[in-house]
């Protein structure tokens, strides 16, 4: 065991002492303060900026109606008598920043055009979109001599409720929207942790074959050690790095005054799915990194890694989607189905787990599936990576397996 944590605290120690991983870190966490206080930045550098909008009120009705209706926290309003076309020049000239024309339709009822020097702002548009809709609706039902109480029970919204019949486990629905963010938000952590670090562990292994002195570590380390060694200690680099970034924007968002964790309601959720979150994270990582470990012992150059572990990166990306399919139907056959296939069942079990009521036996036998699929991968990987780190020039997987179990039997 002292080789295994040999290999382990070397991996460890020189990723993290990388100044690649050291400036990755510093630049992510930046962007971590700075999204944790982007409200504040936005308004310091716009400060209380506003789109000044000229008006022509051809009707000379609707302009005081329509300034009622519309945010001025965003648009700023002016009614002018100018002539059209001079208008329009103000605002190539920047005086204005938009010119509204009203006018009425043959059936008296409002209508507008917009002219701005580009319409690549949708936001101006879309609020005076919005105010002349109401405007409109409120004519027409005057028109009908409809009454404000009687247009308030027009509009109002149908009541809708959605009410589980299974009397145990049955979620409300404040109680799945906040599984659906934990989810949501485990999901893509797992995503990015199995293909960053995995590629890492893949780079690792082909780094040290290239420089020639993977024969002297065989001969000096147990394959199975120096394999786990390798997946442990950059394991232990991706941990270090992601408690610093949560650390960071724990702190940026306390500071900040923005409790998203109170927000999206993680206060309520029973500790259960978090202790299914941890389980089915770690083993994820752990089936993932021994796919990159032995596919990493099989080329002779980095240069040739990203090829060799596209197969399994697309079986990531592939979980992921489904995922993210499952996250609005997670009864589905198709995803119950997903779920016990070990390559998918960390993202998907989970997900069932997190959003529906799986009874325990299913959670149980995709466990033992997921292990049993991870004793298998480290005894065939073992072989494998044993073999392969002694094989040198083109790369050709298939083949390539064949002989490195072949080399392990010399």
């Amino acid at each position: 065991m002292n080789k295994f944590f040999l290999v382990a605290g070397h991996t460890y120690g020189t990723k993290l002492r990388a100044k690649a991983f050291l400036v990755t870190t510093a630049i992510t966490c930046l962007l971590i303060i700075g999204v944790a206080n982007i409200q504040p930045i936005i308004e310091f550098f716009t400060g209380d900026e506003k789109t000044h909008v000229a008006v022509i009120d051809r009707t000379g009705s609707l302009y005081g109606p329509l300034e009622k209706q519309v945010s001025h926290d965003q648009i700023a309003l002016t009614k002018i008598t100018d002539m059209e076309n001079e208008a329009k020049e103000a605002v190539k000239e920047g005086k204005w920043d938009g010119l509204l024309v009203l006018s009425m339709d043959a059936e008296g009822l409002p209508e507008a055009v917009y002219y701005a020097n580009t319409i690549v702002d949708n936001q101006t548009p879309d609020e005076l979109k919005r105010a002349l809709s109401q405007l409109k609706t409120a004519l027409s039902a005057a028109k009908l001599g409809l009454t404000d109480e009687q247009m308030a029970e027009l509009y109002k919204p149908v009541p809708f409720q959605k009410v589980a019949l299974e009397e145990k486990n049955a979620k409300t629905e404040e109680e799945l929207n906040q599984a659906r963010a934990l989810v949501y938000v485990l999901l893509f952590a797992m995503y990015m942790f199995v293909l960053m670090y995995g590629g890492m562990i893949a780079t690792e292994v082909a780094t040290e074959k290239s420089s020639r002195v993977m024969e002297i570590l065989v001969s000096s380390v147990p394959p199975v050690q120096q394999l786990f060694g390798k997946i442990i200690g950059v394991a232990l680099v991706s941990l270090t790095q992601f408690f610093v970034f949560f650390a960071v924007a724990f702190a940026a968002l306390k500071t900040s005054g923005q409790e998203v964790w109170r927000f999206l309601g993680f206060d309520h959720l029973p500790a259960s799915i978090f202790v299914y979150a941890l389980v089915f994270f770690l083993l994820g990582y752990l089936l993932y990194a021994v796919l990159f470990a032995v596919l990493g012992s099989l080329v002779s150059r980095v240069e040739d890694v990203q090829p060799a572990i596209t197969p399994v990166m697309m079986l990531v990306v592939a979980a992921f989607m489904i995922a993210m399919f499952g996250l609005n139907a997670p009864e589905s056959a198709f995803v119950t189905g997903a779920s016990f296939v070990p390559f998918f069942a960390p993202m998907l079990m989970f997900l069932r787990i997190g959003l529906v009521s799986v009874p325990g036996w299913e959670v149980a036998l995709c466990l033992v599936l997921l292990a049993a699929t991870i004793a298998l991968l480290i005894y065939f990987g073992a072989k494998v990576y044993r073999g392969g780190v002694l094989m040198y020039g083109r790369m050709n997987i298939f083949k390539d397996i064949k002989r490195a179990i072949q080399l392990t039997k010399k």
